[in-house]
């Protein structure tokens, strides 16, 4: 099978992805399928699902949660934050909302209520990496949410939601905080203390080796081997990579042999499966099905190979 050409028949958010990451178009041919994001398939569902007060919203899950997860989902399409269509839904979650402290709850309430607005984040590092990451994505970087993170970087480099109660980082904590920090360095400029946290937390990853545990060597969490999208806070090694390879750094030898899992998890025909999704909070669903060939992990994983390997065939 011709995987790239499987790919740029997807819908939007993955072809244009797909033509900027895995094919030599022209800058004109990647802007012109970018246009089209806004307009068809998951973003625009996105767009057309969110509510009057800015949230995003679903039977079963708070607000927050549904928010919080459905605009990752929107930054991972890629799609243009310049649009019209879309700084409109992000001043309506900026305006329209605010974190608030019910009793230990979290939830997003009018702003009437007060509290931080959405892109100010709330208390846990792991939300707070998303909503930094969001934020500056769509042209709301928050300093003063940097200052916090990098305030609550433990001693071993990484993060986690448990600490002070826990000394020890989550892979799960630190990845949510590295991808919304690297997201603030992309809208800001440069910034060293943000610099030498992310190295930090690079490091907190590359000496487990992206998925075993220091002490014992084992890996550390089964799922860390199992591809899902949409993500949300979990961690997986094809998600670690994905973030390395968008930091634009030169491999390092320590992702051997979590490339190796990548390139052994790829089936005869050339694609990568879906192991698993996380969707069950979010305002929209994908057309992607576990156990079967998945676009989306096609497109992380195919573009993770030729950031390290860039002679590896991406044909069947």
């Amino acid at each position: 099978m011709d995987v790239i050409e499987w790919l740029l028949k997807s819908e939007p958010a993955v072809r244009w992805q797909a033509t900027r990451d895995l094919t030599d178009a022209p800058a004109e041919a990647i802007a012109a399928e970018r246009a089209g994001v806004p307009h068809e398939g998951v973003a625009a569902r996105i767009l057309q699902s969110q509510q009057p007060d800015g949230s995003w919203r679903r039977e079963d899950a708070p607000a927050w949660l549904t928010t919080l997860f459905t605009m990752q989902l929107l930054r991972s399409t890629g799609i243009d934050p310049t649009e019209p269509v879309v700084e409109a839904a992000v001043a309506r979650l900026e305006t329209g909302l605010r974190w608030n402290d019910l009793g230990g709850c979290w939830e997003l309430r009018p702003p009437e209520t007060g509290g931080n607005t959405f892109f100010e984040g709330e208390e846990e590092p792991c939300i707070n990496g998303g909503a930094l990451g969001i934020g500056a994505y769509f042209g709301r970087p928050s300093q003063r949410l940097v200052q916090r993170l990098l305030d609550e970087q433990l001693e071993d480099g990484g993060w986690n939601c448990e600490a002070p109660k826990s000394s020890r980082s989550s892979f799960h904590t630190t990845l949510c905080v590295l991808e919304g920090l690297l997201e603030y360095e992309r809208a800001v400029g440069a910034a060293p203390e943000v610099a030498l946290a992310r190295h930090r937390g690079n490091e907190y990853l590359l000496q487990r080796l992206l998925h075993r545990r220091l002490s014992t060597g084992e890996v550390a969490n089964p799922e860390f081997l199992q591809f899902a999208f949409p993500p949300r806070y979990h961690y997986d090694v094809l998600r670690a990579l994905d973030y390395f390879r968008a930091d634009e750094s030169a491999p390092d030898p320590r992702m051997r042999e979590a490339i190796d899992i990548v390139q052994g998890k790829r089936l005869p025909d050339g694609r990568w499966p879906l192991d698993a999704t996380y969707d069950e909070s979010l305002a929209v669903t994908l057309d992607e099905r576990v156990g079967q060939p998945s676009r989306w992990n096609t497109l992380r994983a195919s573009r993770v190979l030729r950031w390290c390997e860039p002679r590896s065939s991406l044909r069947g």
